[in-house]
């Protein structure tokens, strides 16, 4: 084996640092590798974050309670108190009428009949009771003092033949029949003319009290009987109680309508509310007066703030809710309304109304 001569040795030193370079270009892409693959990592981590912060979120907020309610307004069913054909109906459904508006008109021949009849009625008892105030008439009194002094005049000429037959009679120029005739003669005469002036003394007196109460009395029973059968005339024509709104039209004209049926149903526009029924829990943590504001979808989720006016007395029906798994029990349900603060002209019954119970301010 030779040994390295110093040149052989001076040639093959230098040769390390030649390749240096190679290797520090080497190593530089070596170092960019772990880089690149960091970063899905840490995109990952701040999802798994996010999503862990998330549904930690949603355990612990509170579940929303949305409640729903109901826009309710003053219904009216108008109906009258007569029978009759249906002989008018002046409105159409949609139409908004005044107070007094005259919705139906019913025809009833026979009631007005008797109406005429009641008005003939109250006349003669008019007459009769300014009969009996003016008195009676002198031609009457006359007539009457003239009969009486024929009946006296005729008692005179019966008691003078009286005493003509009882002298014959008693000297026996006379028949005891012809004395009896007499006397039955002189009789009757003497009660024809108490009779007369009897009739002379009433004439001259007039009515008496009670007589004039009774034809008085008569005239107002033919009032009364006016004014009972006028108000069923009245009622023949029904009108609109409150300024409404037509909602429906039950008849139609030429229908035979009894009274108590509805002809016609109203809805009060300006006596809106609306209405929740509400659980007990709930009930509770709401008193008169509160406000809070609900979303009506069909004004474009608008919010009206409303005002609770009425919290019903006695729970209407029962209400099922789990309350543990062991067991279960039923919660009576209280009818709740709220006003709205401010006059909303396009709510209208019917529409839905929504709360978030939770949230309510």
């Amino acid at each position: 084996m030779e040994v390295p001569t110093a040149d052989t040795q001076t040639q093959v030193a230098p040769e390390p640092p030649k390749e240096m370079p190679k290797q520090v270009a080497l190593q530089v892409p070596k170092m960019q590798g772990p880089v690149s693959t960091r970063i899905p990592s840490i995109i990952v981590g701040l999802v798994v974050t996010a999503v862990a912060g998330l549904s930690i979120w949603y355990l612990v907020r509170g579940e929303p309670l949305l409640v729903q309610g109901e826009v309710d307004a003053t219904r009216l069913d108008i109906a009258a108190r007569v029978d009759g054909r249906v002989a008018e109906i002046p409105v159409e459904r949609g139409q908004d009428v005044a107070a007094g508006f005259v919705l139906v008109r019913i025809d009833n021949p026979e009631t007005v009949a008797k109406d005429q009849q009641a008005l003939a009625a109250k006349v003669v008892a008019e007459a009769q009771l300014a009969n009996i105030n003016v008195g009676t008439r002198v031609e009457v009194v006359a007539a009457r003092k003239a009969a009486m002094e024929r009946a006296q005049a005729s008692v005179v000429l019966a008691q003078k033949t009286y005493d003509r037959v009882n002298q014959l009679a008693a000297s026996g120029n006379a028949p005891q029949a012809r004395l009896d005739q007499t006397i039955d003669s002189l009789h009757e005469s003497q009660r024809a003319a108490d009779q007369a002036n009897s009739a002379y003394e009433q004439a001259v007196n007039g009515y008496t009290k009670e007589e004039h109460d009774i034809a008085a009395a008569n005239v107002g029973k033919a009032i009364a009987d006016i004014k009972a059968i006028q108000s069923i005339i009245d009622q023949m024509v029904v009108y609109a109680p409150v300024g409404s709104q037509v909602y429906q039209r039950n008849v139609e004209p030429g229908e035979y309508v009894s009274p108590g049926v509805p002809l016609v149903t109203l809805i009060d526009l300006n006596d809106m509310w609306i209405h929740f029924d509400l659980r007990e829990d709930l009930v509770k943590t709401i008193k008169l007066g509160d406000r809070f504001d609900v979303r009506i979808p069909a004004l474009a989720d608008r919010r009206i703030t409303v005002e609770v006016k009425l919290i019903a007395t006695k729970g209407e029906y029962a209400s099922w809710r789990a309350t543990r798994a062991t067991g279960d029990f039923d919660l009576r349900t209280f009818s709740i309304r709220a006003y709205p603060v401010a006059k909303v002209p396009e709510l209208r019954p019917g529409m839905s109304a929504y709360l978030d119970w939770r949230t309510r301010s």
